[in-house]
């Protein structure tokens, strides 16, 4: 199959083809610029695989959560192009997309990504040995040190979130620290990878039906909020 992978929802702009057997992929860490860069990355990748637009089956788009305009972005490039092209979109969650940055072992995978304003989107997985994830928990945002955890004997934890709160992220992990990297984002290859299982399970949606996920509807502190919340 050929299916093109769009993930903005952080920092990092990223797409991914899939095309066959083979993942290609742009990944660029360019705060601000996603806007600008995801179609040209898209195109390069098509011309690289010598692919038009048209051979495309499906498109797949990392959903959030993630930063606002960064998810709002990537959800209606993804939209366009399904709708120009009468595609499906294969939604996929930008926090199970990060969770495959994590080493390939039996330990427990903490995803975790800096929602600003004292808070972070948060999951947990462990991998089923088959290239995917089984979700241990439901998404959700919340103070670093009010998440609560399943219980684990190993943790891998990616994400900003960890770059940011790990000393109140430490405290709430249930076994032993294997790895912690805070310098991970969520990957288009990987919602690439993500997405193929869900197409092939029959689970992609028509563009219309592929919304963004935000996990809270506020985006901004007022005054005296930004007074309590620590930088």
């Amino acid at each position: 199959m050929n299916l093109l992978a769009i993930e903005t929802s952080t920092e990092s702009c990223s797409v991914a083809l899939v095309h066959g057997q083979e993942v290609i992929a742009r990944s660029e860490l360019a705060p601000r610029r996603h806007a600008e860069l995801a179609l040209p990355m898209a195109d390069a990748l098509l011309a690289e695989a010598g692919l038009g637009r048209h051979a495309l089956d499906a498109i797949a788009v990392g959903r959030g959560p993630g930063a606002f305009t960064g998810v709002r972005l990537g959800v209606a490039l993804a939209q366009g192009m399904a709708l120009a092209l009468d595609r499906p979109v294969v939604p996929v969650s930008s926090l199970a997309a990060l969770a495959l940055e994590a080493p390939e072992d039996e330990a427990t995978i903490l995803a975790v990504i800096d929602a600003r304003m004292g808070e972070i989107y948060a999951a947990c997985y462990r991998r089923d040995g088959e290239g995917g994830l089984v979700a241990l928990d439901d998404e959700r945002v919340c103070p670093p040190d009010a998440l609560v955890l399943p219980q684990a004997k190993a943790w891998n934890v990616v994400g900003s979130g960890w770059a940011t709160y790990a000393q109140a992220l430490r405290g709430r992990l249930t076994g032993e620290l294997k790895l912690a990297d805070g310098e991970c984002y969520p990957q288009a290859r990987h919602v690439a990878e993500l997405a193929v299982r869900e197409y092939q399970a029959g689970r992609a949606v028509a563009p219309e039906q592929a919304l963004p996920v935000y996990l809270r509807d506020k985006v901004a502190l007022t005054l005296a909020e930004q007074g309590r919340v620590t930088p």
